[in-house]
């Protein structure tokens, strides 16, 4: 590889590994003040199911 492959392909892998490391903000759905609020478990279930429509099998 030439050295401008090389500085393109490290500047790539800086962006993924900032991308990687800042931590996904947890949003709230709030539809009604009455109900009881989501639990870490409901999110990440949600989360999960949300990312397996989007695969294609």
């Amino acid at each position: 590889m030439s050295k401008t492959d090389d500085e393109k392909l490290a500047a790539l892998v800086r962006k993924n590994a900032a991308k990687a490391a800042k931590p996904k903000a947890k949003r709230r759905r709030q539809y009604d003040a009455t109900l009881q609020p989501e639990t870490d478990e409901d999110t990440e279930r949600r989360d999960f199911f949300s990312e397996m429509k989007k695969r294609d099998f």
